[in-house]
């Protein structure tokens, strides 16, 4: 018997797939557990149909990523962070402080907030991913500048 997989079966196939089994195993496990439909005309069509539609939804999906990952690279921020005589920072930069930064009025509207997607970001040049951020760290009263990058 011939079924069409809803999910991935282990030694069977991925979900998709026409695969043929036999009758038993489909009747008794495939079927009932919702795992395959039967492959007939009118479910091969569907489940065509649906592998096109999700296609599209990923393709969409990774563009959208890929824009916003873009925009996100043009962001850039500085913190003042308290370092040791060796340069070793006293803790660390953490999510929240980057969420804090990011929503923190600016003198330049919208420079320290993420763009909208719909939005460009004005003034900005394209960020090389090879580029390193700087920031400019407090110790001991005097201020030094320390380098790294924050990919």
């Amino acid at each position: 018997m011939e079924v069409i997989l809803r999910e991935d079966v282990q030694h069977l196939g991925a979900a998709g797939d026409v695969v043929k089994v036999k009758d038993g195993y489909a009747r008794n496990y495939l079927l009932p557990k919702g795992l395959a439909y039967p492959a007939t005309d009118a479910n091969k069509k569907k489940i065509a149909y649906e592998a096109a539609r999700i296609a599209k939804q990923r393709a969409a999906e990774k563009s959208s990523a890929e824009t916003e990952a873009a925009r996100m690279a043009e962001v850039r921020l500085t913190f003042s962070v308290k370092v040791g005589e060796e340069d070793k920072l006293y803790g660390s930069v953490t999510a929240s402080d980057v969420q804090r930064k990011l929503e923190e009025p600016r003198a330049d509207p919208g420079a320290g907030r993420v763009p909208h997607r719909d939005q460009a970001a004005p003034g900005r040049a394209p960020r090389d991913p090879g580029q390193r951020g700087e920031g400019i760290a407090a110790a001991g009263g005097r201020n030094k500048r320390v380098t790294g990058a924050y990919d």
